[in-house]
């Protein structure tokens, strides 16, 4: 295991693609880490990513591996190369942080988290922003016993698909994307957090239209074949005894559904969208009026890039991260679930569990002078 207690978390960020971006301007805010290399196959955009956020190194992919002076392998590949850039890094003896989802495969995700363990080594996974301000603010409000004891939890994910704006959109309608497995992540990890974790679920899914049309430059026209279901609606049984209901869907064209709300014998919790970091947080006890409740927590402004801060810390301190990739790995298998659920018409049992990570502090985490958290 390498020495991060006695320096700042060496971090390299594999791909440079569009998500790195934020994550490199809000990494350079926080004083636990430093971002020391960045890698792509592209090695010009590497560079051109170096030059604009103050990266000493670029690097090939490979040559991260063996670099002695870095600790964290960010992975912002895209998700069928997660696994191979994860493993080499562990097996490299170097921390992971993968973005969402942990791999698109079971088995290979379930090989990562072992190898992380026998190597004393973490694997954390994105999404953080279950770390800001609105899923924390309402993991308190649960946790107080300000709705009672939760029973249940709905959760909508719905627009009409990425092929009108996004500029390469067909990956989004091939197995390991679609809108469960591409936005499920945010809200399946709220959840989570906030209940626990699953025991089986069941669903119904389907692939409404079989092709769509591109209507973005630069492949406007072209036509994507769909392969995997665009529409899934999903059960879930939580360990605890709620029930949960989920949609995501590339197939609706508008709603006024909320995001996510808990709703105990006690109240009701309106929760914000987990895509974000902030609020609205809204509560209505009995049969009283909805209230907005303040936030309770700092990193309301999108701070991607928290859950590499969070890990940096819980290595100094000895704590246990909030990210860690048996979340990640719940998650992909409750995903994988409703897939399976609707392919076979029955209930699917979730084998993996979790311990539900302790809320985080209402104080922040030590910033650089050219981050202050927003609260």
């Amino acid at each position: 295991m390498t020495s991060a207690s006695h320096h700042k978390l060496r971090v390299a960020v594999v791909g440079c693609g569009f998500i790195s971006e934020i994550y490199l301007t809000n990494l350079a805010k926080f004083a636990d880490v430093e971002v020391c290399a960045v890698a792509d196959l592209d090695t010009e955009r590497a560079r051109a990513s170096a030059l604009r956020h103050g990266v000493a190194r670029v690097l090939t992919p490979d040559a991260v591996f063996e670099d002695s002076g870095i600790d964290l392998i960010l992975n912002l590949t895209q998700p069928a190369q997660h696994a191979e850039i994860a493993r080499r890094a562990l097996q490299s003896g170097k921390h992971v942080y993968n973005e969402k989802p942990l791999t698109p495969d079971l088995d290979a995700a379930r090989g990562l988290i072992e190898t992380a363990r026998s190597a004393a080594l973490q694997i954390c996974c994105a999404p953080d922003t279950v770390l800001g301000a609105g899923i924390q603010t309402c993991r308190q409000l649960i946790d107080s016993g300000a709705i009672g004891e939760p029973i249940a939890a709905t959760a909508f994910m719905t627009n009409h698909g990425h092929e009108g704006w996004h500029p390469d959109p067909a990956f989004y309608y091939q197995p390991g994307a679609g809108p469960m497995f591409d936005m499920g992540p945010y809200y399946l990890s709220a959840l989570v957090n906030l209940i626990g974790p699953i025991d089986s679920v069941s669903a119904f899914a389907r692939a409404s239209f079989p092709e769509r049309v591109i209507g973005s430059k630069p492949k406007r026209g072209q036509r994507i074949e769909v392969n995997t279901p665009t529409h899934v609606a999903g059960q879930m049984q939580f360990v605890n005894g709620a029930i949960g209901t989920i949609v995501t869907s590339f197939d609706i064209w508008g709603a006024k559904l909320p995001f996510i709300e808990v709703h105990g014998t006690e109240g009701s919790l309106s929760v914000p969208d987990p895509n974000t970091f902030g609020g609205p947080v809204s509560l209505k006890v009995r049969d009283g009026e909805w209230t907005e409740a303040p936030l309770s927590h700092p990193y309301s402004t999108n701070t991607r890039g928290l859950g590499i801060a969070e890990l940096a810390h819980a290595l100094l301190t000895g704590e246990q991260p909030r990210t860690v990739g048996e979340i990640g790995y719940h998650v992909l298998e409750v995903m994988h679930g409703f897939l399976a659920a609707a392919n076979r018409r029955q209930t699917v049992s979730i084998d993996s569990t979790f311990q539900r990570p302790a809320p985080m502090s209402t104080q922040p985490l030590a910033m650089t002078n050219e981050g202050v958290p927003h609260a």
